[in-house]
């Protein structure tokens, strides 16, 4: 190798060498630069120091809500009847079409008439033969009578006649019973309806012999109005008692029927009979109302009508004050509660939260009727619950629309309901 290649070779070592040191120092800036642009990005991060938390408020006011009870019940005809024969015949013909409605006097079934027509008869002669014996008994103690002022007359003989006379005007007496029997039997091979009413099905068909000792061949109930019973625990009964006893008993409620596929019937029921017992296996009270039942169909072709309420539906009876009252209403959000009951926050002074502890009455899905533990005007706190503590700063504003238009009256927000089973609790 001459000078010039070992020349060369120690000038590339050279050029390599400080590419080298150039990339190193190349990459320590680069490094460097971004550990600086990670501690500007962590500084950024770091969260400023938090406010109170927002919360939406809204103010306690009055609204009326008509105050409504919740029982279970059963509808009941007013009158139900048992159609059972009183005379022993064959079943002739049945005059009626089964579960269509029927009135006062409709001839039912017709019974084999012949052998008591034939009875009545022989009755009938019976009286009118004693009949005319009476006529000769009486002619007889007129002639007694007539000879007693004459030598051949006897007080006996007058005597004897008389009582003649009164033995056959007894049995005179005793004849014309017995045809009056006879009639009637004669009239109960006729059943005719005893009232106004939807009648069942027949027991028994044409042909067959009905007794007194048969059993029930239909029954009839009926229609228009119906009675509306329910159970309510004696403690509830007290408190209806204590709420509508000054403002008019029966007269102060109305009875309102939900019925078993969910809708609200639309006529309206009144009170009219508290039970005088008290039944001990549930601790409850029967009331009873009477409610419309007008048809809403007529099948003129099926012969009978469609009405609404049916004997012994089973339905939800709602027991309404006639007059709202006016009660401190919150929203029902707004409501917590805890082992110790219900409670709400309200804004007090310096925007600081309280507890407080309330007592409610009856309400709606929307609605909570407050009876004690705030004042009209609080400002109780309905959005936001979740990051209010008791004692701690808050930053009160408005409750949102939804909340707002909760509280304007509705079909739902005028009226509280507070369920109830039958001998169960709310």
């Amino acid at each position: 190798m001459n000078a010039t290649e070992r020349a060369l070779g120690r000038l590339a070592s050279l050029l390599i060498s400080a590419l080298l040191i150039s990339a190193v120092r190349v990459s320590a800036v680069l490094v460097s630069a971004g550990l600086g642009f990670a501690g500007i990005s962590a500084a950024d991060a770091q969260p400023a120091p938090s406010g109170p938390p927002a919360v939406g408020v809204i103010e306690t006011v009055k609204r009326p809500v008509t105050e409504t009870s919740e029982f279970l019940g059963r509808i009941e005809a007013i009158n139900r009847v048992n159609v059972v024969a009183r005379v022993t015949a064959f079943l002739e013909k049945r005059n009626f079409v089964e579960g269509a409605e029927v009135k006062t006097g409709d001839l039912l079934y017709q019974l084999e008439r012949g052998p008591f027509e034939a009875d009545l008869a022989s009755k009938k002669a019976q009286v009118a033969q004693l009949q005319a014996t009476l006529v000769n008994a009486k002619l007889t103690a007129d002639r007694a009578k007539a000879l007693l002022s004459g030598p051949a007359g006897q007080q006996s003989s007058v005597d004897a006649a008389v009582a003649n006379q009164q033995s056959l005007e007894a049995q005179v007496q005793a004849a014309q019973a017995q045809v009056d029997l006879s009639q009637i039997n004669l009239d109960y091979t006729l059943i005719h309806s005893p009232i106004d009413g939807k009648i069942g099905r027949t027991a028994v068909t044409e042909g067959n012999v009905v007794t007194p000792s048969s059993g029930t061949l239909t029954t009839i109930v009926s229609q228009d109005p119906m009675y509306v019973t329910f159970p309510v625990p004696v403690r509830e009964a007290l408190d209806l008692r204590e709420r509508y006893a000054t403002r008019g008993g029966f007269k102060a409620v109305v009875i309102r029927i939900r019925l078993p596929d969910g809708r609200l019937y639309d006529k309206v029921g009144e009170l009219n009979f508290v039970n005088n017992t008290i039944a001990q296996n549930t601790d409850t009270i029967s009331l009873r109302g009477t409610i419309p039942n007008s048809a809403l169909y007529d099948f003129a072709e099926a012969g009978g009508m469609v009405r609404e309420l049916t004997d012994n539906e089973f339905v939800t009876v709602l027991l309404e004050g006639v007059k709202p009252v006016e009660v401190l209403a919150i929203p029902r959000a707004a409501v917590l509660s805890d082992q110790e009951g219900e409670y709400v926050y309200v804004v007090g002074a310096d925007n600081k939260a309280e507890q407080r502890r309330i007592e409610l009455g009856q309400s709606t899905s929307t609605i909570a009727a407050v009876t004690s533990g705030i004042a009209l005007g609080d400002k109780v706190i309905v959005e936001g619950l979740q990051k209010v503590r008791p004692g701690e700063v808050v930053a009160p504003g408005p409750a949102s629309a939804l909340i707002q238009s909760s509280m304007k009256p509705s079909a739902e927000a005028g009226s509280s309901s507070q369920a109830k089973s039958a001998g169960g609790k709310p």
